[in-house]
């Protein structure tokens, strides 16, 4: 996601309508070695990353996830498409919140739904979930439009050469406290599945 810092607010909207995801029929019908299944997720999910340099999955995150029981481990060193879908479902959590609360959250998805042939799947539950995000993008988008517009209030007797830095700063502040507050109600929700 690239922004442009001369025409920030249309530069942060253009990237939220290119925010995609791995659609459940792009994920191969066949099981696949590590070395497959790490170049099928760095191919499909480049676009996410912050630095060209940057791995979206190696083989060490694999094999720390399996370790950490937050995915079952490979038949005959093959993954499954139920293994992609839940290390989509990682990579986007882990930046969020932590691998203990991935675990608890993954614990009565992995155990009802990993590797099942009813209709109500892990493939379901992923198609499901994923669906909504058209819709959050909307809203997300009308969000961060009133953030922008209020942060624009701010700083205004501020000295002329840092009101733009500050206003800057100001958006960020409120665009992280939203992240903050959602990350630790989050936590609470999570913490509360299992008392």
């Amino acid at each position: 996601m690239t922004i442009d810092p001369n025409n920030l607010l249309n530069s942060i909207l253009s990237s939220l309508d290119r925010i995609d995801y791995i659609k459940s029929e792009e994920l191969p019908n066949i099981d696949l070695y590590m070395d497959q299944l790490t170049t099928f997720m760095e191919t499909h999910l480049k676009s996410t990353k912050r630095y060209d340099s940057d791995k979206v999955l190696t083989k060490t995150m694999i094999n720390n996830y399996a370790k950490n029981n937050l995915l079952p481990p490979p038949v005959k060193k093959k993954y499954s498409k139920e293994h992609s879908l839940l290390l989509i479902f990682i990579y986007y959590f882990k930046g969020v919140l932590s691998i203990h609360d991935i675990q608890t959250l993954f614990e009565p998805i992995t155990k009802k739904y990993f590797h099942k042939k009813d209709a109500f799947n892990l493939q379901s539950i992923y198609d499901q979930v994923f669906c909504l995000e058209g819709e959050q993008i909307h809203l997300l988008k009308e969000d961060v439009q009133e953030k922008f517009k209020l942060a624009k209030t701010t700083f205004q007797n501020a000295p002329k050469e840092d009101q733009e830095f500050l206003t800057l700063f100001s958006f960020i502040c409120i665009l992280s406290f939203d992240v903050y507050t959602k990350k630790l109600l989050i936590e609470k929700i999570i913490d509360g599945m299992y008392t």
